[in-house]
């Protein structure tokens, strides 16, 4: 991708003059004015055609700044389609100049599903970040909503850490990295003691706030070339104060040995070409009984943010109705159905799942391609499918 100026570059004009000097390169008017307007709007009609068949969708939002710091929010659309096959489209990113408040945003939100035709009743769920004025937003829509458990874990993760040694510790880690980032003297003096030290030749990594987990791949750098830094750092009397102490070294274990575990379920419980939403039950079990339970030989520091991981996260995932939403979730995955819900719990989700699956006749469940939202909402109450509903019933209760 490239802006629509490069028409005007001189490097690019002889370039295609020299692949075609008969080739009449459009002005940046026409590509402002004529393409991209008319690429937008084939695209669009052609986005809009899909949608009409969908029965029940889902939708991710997110409010972004972009290096400009000028504020968006978009829209993906999540849906199965005909042939049974996970979709998610892009709608839109929306230019977002008004006071980001819950009441602004929810209207938004609200535009954004009309502009494109999208029944309210048919959302089954709209996952977003944890952001107050977001949360508030959904708030008022009173729309099915979900937290992104990746932003949830971060945050989780990042409140687990508030500690004066830590922040101490953390601060040591980002002079590090920050040293060898403006130094290409000292890159290259590191390559040359790791190669003598047999360490993995690795850059440092710099922690990004929006990067969900760098805090962490950070902290395990800076310990696996530990030895390498103190090197060469040590080496140059004008920074060989940023040495890490062996108190800092100390923290930045116990840190990596709390969150390291973590590390893989970021990003793995937040794709869009998977479902996810029924692994949140069975990974917050293995969080409570095995991954953040304290270990003989740890350290109290390490134990301290285990336990403040776990209490965020809890505490995040009690309401009653999100755990009835991920109760259905895991209920209708086959690999585990009932286990982790509680036992309390188990007839009303059985009761709910066995009353939704009999009223699914009644919307035309068995939807052919080309029938609309609109119709399917709309059509008399079809048969009911007798032996193949009878048999997901019984397979339930």
């Amino acid at each position: 991708m490239v802006p629509i100026y490069t028409v005007e570059k001189n490097g690019f004009i002889k370039m295609l003059q020299t692949i075609d000097p008969k080739y009449q390169l459009p002005s940046r008017k026409h590509f402002a004015t004529v393409a991209l307007p008319n690429l937008y709007n084939k695209t669009r009609a052609r986005v809009a055609e899909q949608l009409q068949n969908i029965v029940y969708y889902s939708t991710t939002t997110d409010l972004w700044s972009s290096r400009t710091t000028h504020p968006y929010l978009s829209l993906t659309v999540h849906f199965i389609d005909g042939e049974w096959a996970l979709r998610g489209m892009s709608l839109q990113t929306s230019y977002f100049p008004d006071d980001h408040t819950g009441e602004i945003i929810a209207q938004g939100l609200q535009d954004s599903l009309a502009s494109w035709k999208l029944r309210e009743d048919s959302l089954v769920c709209m996952t977003t970040d944890s952001g107050s004025n977001m949360i508030k937003a959904l708030r008022l829509t009173e729309w099915p909503n979900l937290q992104c458990f990746g932003h949830r874990l971060h945050n989780a993760i990042m409140n687990g850490m508030k500690d004066p040694r830590i922040d101490r510790a953390i601060g040591v880690c980002k002079k590090v990295v920050s040293a060898f980032s403006f130094s290409w003297k000292k890159r290259r003096d590191m390559a040359v003691v790791q190669a003598e030290l047999g360490l993995p030749s690795h850059n440092l990594i710099t922690e990004s706030l929006t990067r969900w987990g760098s805090r962490q791949l950070m902290v395990e750098r800076l310990l696996e070339q530990e030895k390498a830094i103190a090197q060469v750092l040590g080496a140059d009397k004008k920074s060989r104060h940023l040495v890490p102490t062996w108190q800092d070294i100390d923290v930045l274990e116990s840190i990596n040995k709390a969150v390291s575990p973590l590390k893989e379920f970021t990003d793995a419980l937040s794709g869009e070409a998977y479902v996810s939403v029924s692994y949140l039950k069975p990974v917050i079990h293995l969080l409570n009984n095995s991954l953040l339970q304290p270990e003989e030989g740890e350290t109290e520091l390490t134990k301290q943010i285990k336990s403040n991981i776990l209490n965020y996260l809890n505490n995040k995932y009690n309401d009653p109705v999100t755990q009835e939403l991920l109760d259905m979730a895991s209920l209708m995955d086959p690999r585990f159905r009932t286990t982790y819900i509680a036992d309390d719990e188990v007839d009303g989700i059985k009761k709910r799942a066995v009353t939704e699956l009999m009223s699914l006749p009644a919307e035309k469940s068995k939807s052919q391609p080309g029938t609309s939202v609109q119709d399917l909402h709309q059509e008399e109450a079809a048969e009911p499918k007798a032996e193949l509903d009878q048999g997901l019933v019984q397979e339930v209760v």
